[in-house]
């Protein structure tokens, strides 16, 4: 059974300054929830209901849980974001961040990712490229939001994030460094590296000055209708497809 101390503390994790704090965060559904069950992340709780727990008892016995509580769907609504999450949720542990540099392969780095919905996308078709380092910049939205664990699909179980201060990280690397810009040269004629590092800038104002100056090469995607632009999650999925096409 579900305690009203218990619910009001794990639905506080929907808010950054908790999630912080505690180093908890929540995976919601079934489908999350069997995906952080898979991984190396560590689960601290898990709140399922009885048609869950007889559906996967055996894998649920081989997770190192705190507690495993079964609880009615309404306990999961209450707790979580999701008004339709009729299985299970979890409360899972943040793993400490590992900001050992890549020197091979393509690493992408975003500038202040401001929309959930888009962060989760961009980690979802990163990690369908095989693309496993992502860099942040710290005004970039949590990584641990429920918009963005959802909008992963589970990806953030695979794909490496850390925040960190850009400017520094890019000024220090080896690898050429690709940024997204609306009147750089098309990608189309780009002979893409294997190796190497892709800025996008925010959804808002693109690559910040601050950034620009450590992009050695401007690409961009050509226009041939009339849309003022595109979203950054399509934009990443169109330039990674590329740089994974030079890959092959």
């Amino acid at each position: 059974m579900l305690s009203k101390r218990k619910s009001k503390y794990f639905k506080s994790l929907q808010l950054k300054k908790f999630r912080q704090s505690e180093r908890l965060f929540l995976v919601e559904g079934e489908k999350g929830v069997l995906e952080v069950m898979a991984s190396d992340f560590n689960i601290h709780t898990l709140l399922c209901t009885d048609v869950f727990f007889e559906r996967y008892a055996k894998s649920i016995e081989k997770v190192p849980l705190h507690e495993c509580i079964l609880v009615k769907q309404v306990d999961l609504s209450a707790v979580g974001s999701y008004q339709t999450n009729d299985s299970a949720l979890a409360i899972v542990h943040m793993p400490k961040e590992d900001i050992t540099p890549f020197s091979s392969g393509l690493v992408l780095a975003l500038e202040d990712i401001s929309d959930p919905g888009n962060l989760g996308t961009i980690l979802r078709v990163a990690d369908w490229y095989g693309v496993s380092q992502v860099y942040c910049s710290h005004n970039t939205t949590d990584l641990y939001a429920p918009k963005v664990i959802q909008a992963s699909m589970g990806s953030f179980t695979r794909v490496r994030v850390n925040y960190i201060d850009l400017g520094s990280w890019l000024k220090q690397t080896e690898l050429p460094v690709y940024g997204a810009v609306l009147d750089g040269e098309s990608v189309y004629g780009e002979n893409l590296p294997k190796n190497a590092v892709l800025l996008m800038g925010s959804e808002s104002h693109g690559i910040s000055e601050q950034l620009l100056p450590y992009v050695q090469h401007k690409i961009s995607i050509p226009r041939v209708g009339g849309a003022e632009s595109l979203n950054v999650s399509v934009a990443t999925a169109v330039l990674i497809d590329h740089f994974a096409s030079a890959r092959a």
